[in-house]
């Protein structure tokens, strides 16, 4: 009799492989239900954003360091003018991380006191570093739980150390973390990022406009001075390939306060 046979469901090889795709798409789209139920997380406020920016308070010492490290080799090479610029960039972008701190924590404390359908919302991110750790930083320090759908990537390993360890997930498919990020969402806030949060904007943008989102979701714009710069909304209407009702399914905003205004205005009613 053979004794050492392996049963398909134990077989990781099998499970691995191209012909279980399908399986390990289903266990990755039930698993995180699973335990979100168990965590009575049934709404979401959700940050989109970069993972590039830092607190104003590291990125400027950043900064400091870096200069600071020229006067005992002065010499700029082509390397040392690539990162000055880097960290620059990002001590510009920092401010937009320290804004999400900030709202992301108003947020959570609104949410805890509320007496809509709101209550208890809980802050979602991409779990990464940048805008993303903001928003579970905040939640944080309000008090507040908060969920991570964090990725599969090279350069990117595990969740930030903000996140609620119950509520922080690693996903292998793009699309169904995505599925997550707007299944449970109340709101979004897109704030500055890169292609990975236009793919998170439109995507958003584009099932509500094709009514496949089918409920109330207020986005929000983060920053005029970076989406006005980015994207001329207009001249999509100008050229016709979306009607001008469309450019109302969004909103921007420019300060902490501005949000949160908008937010509690368009959901406070929701029971």
């Amino acid at each position: 009799m053979q004794k050492d046979l392996k049963k398909a469901y134990n077989n990781k090889e099998f499970l691995n492989g191209k012909q279980a795709r399908p399986i390990r798409v289903l266990c990755e789209l039930l698993e995180p239900e699973e335990r979100l139920e168990a965590n009575q997380v049934k709404n979401t406020i959700v940050f989109f954003g970069s993972a590039r920016p830092k607190s104003q308070d590291v990125a400027s010492r950043e900064l400091k360091d870096f200069e600071e490290s020229l006067n005992s080799s002065p010499q700029m090479t082509d390397e040392k003018k690539l990162e000055s610029t880097r960290l620059r960039r990002i001590k510009k972008l920092s401010k937009y991380y320290d804004d999400a701190v900030r709202l992301a924590n108003k947020v959570s404390s609104w949410s805890r006191k509320t007496n809509s359908g709101m209550r208890n919302c809980l802050i979602c991110s991409g779990g990464g570093p940048g805008i993303m750790e903001a928003a579970n930083r905040g939640a944080s320090e309000a008090g507040q739980r908060s969920i991570a759908l964090g990725i599969s990537l090279p350069f990117e390993q595990g969740v930030n150390e903000y996140a609620d360890p119950e509520l922080s997930f690693e996903f292998h498919y793009f699309f169904i973390r995505k599925f997550y990020f707007l299944y449970h969402a109340k709101a979004v806030f897109v704030f500055p990022g890169g292609f990975g949060t236009m793919d998170e904007l439109f995507e958003t943008l584009t099932l509500i406009q094709t009514n496949k989102l089918q409920k109330k979701m207020p986005i929000y714009l983060y920053g005029k001075e970076f989406w006005k710069g980015l994207i001329n909304f207009e001249k999509f209407v100008e050229w016709g390939v979306i009607s001008p009702r469309d450019v109302d399914l969004f909103k921007l905003v420019d300060s902490v306060d501005e949000a949160m205004e908008s937010l509690v205005s368009d959901l406070d009613s929701v029971k």
